[in-house]
């Protein structure tokens, strides 16, 4: 049976190349794919369901319409589009372009993602969102300091000899991680979790080491006291490439273990500890995961563990640096810069409006100049996965037209008027790029799309026959409904790097061009001194953030007790293995493995409000409640609970029932973990 290389792209770390194993036109077997250094051992179980999902009894294959009773029913793709085009002119004339929504996810990633946007700007204008629900802070706290947002190859960790997992559990959520970090561990290398939770993850760290959430600021502070304290300070390289590292001595000499204990819970001596570890190990790298940066101060927190690295020398090294974000592949966009990335204004001129998608709900309700009429949604769930989702269900169905291009039922969808059939990534080519390896690699098309399923450019395409976009524009926007016009169109795209051509890509991933292993090892930072930059002046210009990377409570915490001890507890809602956000788990080969809603609390919490495991709780605030199964968790640290988010309505109800629109610090992110609760038994 043929083995055809294609890749994995979904909003995940590995961005795995793959083999599909194709018979008689379907899809039979997801094999590995050598080719790429970072993910040999092929897919997770989630990249397996593949051959499930392209055929899963509950797909979207035609268009569907909503009925007067709330129900669906199967329509022409002729009908579908006179519909929308009729109501989206209409619009467009009676209240202008900016009246339609255009919203997209980051379920997927592709150059092909663009024409939405391209689309958009022939109909004349449109209101679309600025800011990210995942991981903006930490992207401009890193641009702010080193310039760049790119680390070490993953690869390049297994030479660290102290690995510091900040709020990240690799062996559940970024899986091809681990055999690199196994690799040090048996080259007697160290590790370190930093976490509320005890994962799975942690069970190979040495040192677990539980911050309540949202003080992680706080302990970085106190870890820089000691390395400044205890001379454990990499002199040379600070005089030579950093900025602001006295006055940063000088931010952080009251911030002692014992200051730390007492915001963090952290016990002093395993703060030492950690200083010591730090400022004695060396190659080190630490490596952050994306929940502790969905707090408001949150960038300022992240500005503070980069620093601990550029003190400690371990920048530009092998086995050194920092992990956040890996954006070397982006030659096609402005990732590395949040703000070229969301900017407020079209860089073309094109009428536009922008609300944020921290608080999507509320943005959409008070839109006006023009209120908002319609929307477009592709590419994801804003009812499951933005804060306030019953702000967001509100302005949904405050709206004349809502239209979603998807492949299942999702909260989303149901919400729609018109719900048009969504590919598989299996069922048209695009080039992918990553950002956690260098890859750039083709996501080839190994299958036709099934029933009456049609690519987003071709919908595009016959969406602007209809509203009578010129033709000329259209065609040089947006690629044509066959495999050679879009292949063209993605050669066209690739021209300016001959080495990334579709015929080497069809062979296997390829590393971007002017790849770094080593990240800043020419020493190289794009900030404006030239130096890792401790002191941001910056930072004051475009955030009104302090010069010096600090640390204040969020603006919802225990530490604050905004809710007069009301909602006591810390509500974490990580990421699991088995699902990206909300995705994965409406397929059979993922639901067989038992997974649904379910509270941990720790064994204190439990006791205190008389609940045992298997009970039945509501967890809930004065946003809404959810209704769940408890489970005490003997790891977690008392004062949190915590069940994964993605979860749908029908399943007990998405966790951003309980959640609060807010933008953290910088980076104009969703701060959606400042969240207080508390729990009850039910019965």
């Amino acid at each position: 049976m043929p083995l055809l290389t294609t890749a994995c792209p979904r909003n995940c770390y590995s961005t795995c190349t793959i083999r599909a194993e194709v018979e008689d036109g379907r899809l039979r077997r997801i094999l590995p794919h050598e080719g790429n250094r970072a993910t040999p051992e092929g897919a997770c179980l989630k990249g397996l369901s593949y051959v499930e999902r392209v055929v899963a009894p509950g797909r979207i294959l035609h268009p569907l319409r909503r009925r007067a009773d709330g129900s669906f029913e199967r329509i022409s793709w002729d009908e579908a589009l006179d519909a929308i085009a009729w109501r989206l002119l209409r619009i467009r004339e009676e209240h202008g372009p900016q009246a339609v929504l255009f919203y997209h996810g980051s379920g997927t990633k592709g150059l092909l993602n663009a024409v939405g946007p391209a689309f958009w700007r022939l109909y004349g204008g449109y209101t679309t969102t600025y800011g990210d629900l995942c991981w903006p802070a930490g992207l401009e706290a890193t641009r702010l300091t080193l310039g760049d947002n790119k680390h070490n190859a993953p690869w390049d960790i297994a030479r660290a000899r102290l690995i510091i997992l900040w709020g990240k559990n690799p062996a559940e959520t970024n899986i091809h991680q681990m055999p690199f970090i196994e690799e040090s561990l048996r080259a007697r290398g160290r590790l370190v979790v930093i976490d509320p939770r005890r994962t799975q993850t942690a069970e190979r760290a040495e040192l677990l080491v539980q911050p309540r959430p949202g003080t992680d600021g706080a302990l970085a502070l106190s870890i820089a006291h000691v390395l400044f304290r205890d001379g454990l300070v990499d002199r040379p390289f600070v005089e030579a490439q950093v900025l602001g590292a006295d006055r940063y001595a000088a931010r952080v000499r009251d911030c002692t273990p014992e200051w730390a204990e007492g915001i963090t819970g952290v016990p002093a001596r395993y703060v030492e500890r950690l200083g010591r570890m730090l400022g004695e190990t060396r190659p080190a790298t630490i490596c952050a995961g994306y929940g502790m940066q969905r707090y408001t101060t949150s960038g300022q927190t992240m500005r503070a563990i980069i620093a601990l690295l550029a003190l400690t020398g371990n920048v530009g090294r092998p086995g050194a640096g920092w992990i956040f974000a890996n954006l070397q592949t982006d030659i096609f966009g402005a990732l590395r810069d949040p703000l070229a990335l969301y900017p407020p204004e079209e860089p073309d001129g094109v009428a536009r409006v922008s609300i944020p998608t921290s608080v999507l709900g509320r943005g959409m309700l008070e839109t006006r100049d023009p209120e908002l009429k319609a929307l477009w949604v592709e590419r994801g769930n804003p009812v499951t996965q933005n804060p306030e989702t019953h702000a967001v269900l509100e302005a949904l169905r405050s709206l004349e037209l809502r239209v979603v291009v998807e492949q299942f039922m999702t909260d989303t969808a149901r919400e729609a008027d018109i719900v048009l059939p969504a590919k598989t990534m299996f069922e048209q080519s695009d080039v992918i790029g990553a950002y956690w390896h260098s890859y750039v690699q083709l996501k080839q098309k190994v299958l036709e799309p099934p029933g009456e399923v049609k690519p987003e450019s071709e919908i595009y395409r016959l969406l602007a026959e209809r509203m009578g976009f010129p033709g000329d524009e259209v065609a040089a926007a947006i690629p044509g409904p066959t495999d050679a016009e879009v292949d063209a169109w993605l050669e066209a795209k690739l021209a300016p790097w001959p080495a990334l051509s579709l015929d080497r890509l069809r062979e296997g991933p390829v590393l971007v061009p002017g790849h770094q292993e080593i990240a800043f090892e020419d020493a190289i930072f794009p900030t404006p001194s030239g130096k890792i930059e401790l002191w941001s002046e910056e930072a004051r210009r475009r955030w009104k953030a302090d010069e010096l990377p600090g640390w204040s409570a969020p603006e919802e915490s225990a530490s604050r007790d905004d809710a007069g001890g009301r909602y006591p507890l810390h509500f974490l809602t990580p990421n699991t293995k088995n699902r990206i956000h909300s995705q994965f788990n409406n397929l059979e080969m993922i639901r067989v493995h038992g997974d649904h809603p379910v509270l941990d609390l720790s064994p204190d919490d439990a006791r205190q409000r008389g609940i045992r495991s298997g009970d039945r709780v509501r967890i809930r605030n004065d946003r809404g409640s959810i209704e769940m199964e408890a489970r005490i968790d003997f790891g977690l640290l008392p004062g949190c609970v915590s069940t994964t988010n993605g979860w749908w309505i029908p399943e007990g109800g998405t966790v951003n029932f309980l959640s609060k629109g807010r933008e953290t610090d910088m980076g104009h992110g969703a701060a959606f973990h400042d969240n207080l609760v508390e729990v009850e038994r039910i019965g």
